[in-house]
């Protein structure tokens, strides 16, 4: 996991794509514009550590598409293709990181590690988050290998998989709900605890593919399949269902699941609860009835990661019956051994 260090300096490429940390006051509000010269020269370098910047692009992460996502995933491949570099980090828009981090994660097989990171204050404020922000990645990509993509913010490395943002302002922005995090940076030093569960990698998609589309449609008390069967008229080709408790709706979206899945549409489960894994417990249009009408359940990702992984299912070259596997994969991650049977006997304990 960490690297030792020797004496030569660490070459880091430094990809920027914009963001709360390449943003300045445009008059009615914030909006990137920096370069990634700009951000870097707010920070500190850790010692012995050469960056060479990439501007990748620079929109707020709102603004991010499964196409840029793409280009990102080309351009830090492009950056590892060079043998003399020893890590990448990528400033990002916090709105969507978790989204591009983990779509990377899924397709990254170099033991160099990808650090993203970014700032929930703009660019230039006396209070910035920015520059330490930027700092600890550069430390961070400098000393780890092998723990795949990673996300670095204040003070704290977390995994590529299951980290979402969890605050909307605050500093310590990021987290995973149903897992610890990685380890601290701090005082020069990494301290990585454990390493994460990744699934095989895949290879990068085919050059030149556009990106199929893949909805999200939640439940909630009114909920009916109206949203499900419009995105599948709209032509998605996979749809994340957001569904209450351990992952439950009602028998017609159930229904609508099936009928979804029998015209090729790949559906993942995933929920609109913050921590804790989709569970087949309840049937009556729950988490039963809609695995059994195909839906491949998300486990602890929640649905901007599921989504990811829907998306890049269908762009690998797996023929589509293969995809719910393949996806089960993505989404899970490698098996883990049966959670121990409470004192009732039960492994769950929760309501519907």
């Amino acid at each position: 996991m960490q690297w030792t260090r020797d004496d030569r300096p660490r070459r880091i490429t430094l990809i920027s794509t914009g963001g709360t940390i390449a943003s300045r006051w445009q008059g009615t509000g914030y909006a990137a514009d920096a370069s990634g010269d700009d951000v870097l020269a707010t920070s500190a370098l850790p010692e012995g550590v050469a960056v060479e910047v990439v501007d990748l692009f620079n929109v707020n992460s709102s603004r991010m598409t499964s196409a840029r996502q793409l280009t990102l995933l080309r351009a830090v491949h492009a950056a590892l293709a060079d043998p003399g570099v020893d890590g990448v980090v990528v400033t990002h828009g916090t709105d969507t990181l978790e989204e591009s981090a983990f779509f990377l994660d899924l397709h990254h097989s170099d033991p160099r590690p990808v650090v993203f990171t970014g700032a929930q204050r703009p660019l230039g404020t006396g209070d910035g988050d920015g520059p330490g922000n930027v700092y600890d990645a550069l430390q961070v990509a400098a000393s780890v290998r092998d723990l795949g993509v990673l996300v670095v913010f204040d003070g704290r490395v977390h995994a590529a998989r299951g980290t979402v943002k969890t605050q909307t302002l605050a500093a310590d922005a990021f987290a995973d709900p149903s897992e610890q995090g990685l380890g601290k940076v701090g005082f020069g030093s990494v301290d990585i605890r454990r390493s994460p569960d990744r699934p095989t990698p895949l290879p990068l998609p085919v050059a030149g593919l556009t990106p199929p589309r893949v909805d999200l449609v939640m439940h909630h008390s009114d909920g009916d399949p109206l949203f499900l069967k419009t995105s599948v008229a709209a032509g998605a080709q996979g749809v994340v269902l957001v569904g209450t408790g351990a992952g439950n709706a009602t028998p017609e979206i159930a229904a609508a699941v099936a009928d979804a899945v029998s015209q090729g549409t790949l559906v993942a489960l995933s929920t609109r609860v913050p921590a804790g894994p989709v569970a087949e417990i309840y049937t009556g249009g729950g988490a039963v009835d809609l695995v059994a009408g195909g839906a491949v359940p998300a486990g602890t990702l929640r649905a901007g990661q599921a989504r990811m992984a829907v998306l890049a299912t269908l762009l690998s070259d797996v023929t589509p019956d293969r995809r719910p596997a393949l996806l089960h994969g993505l989404l899970n991650g490698p098996a883990r051994p049966e959670p121990a049977l409470t004192a009732a006997g039960s492994r769950f304990a929760g309501g519907s």
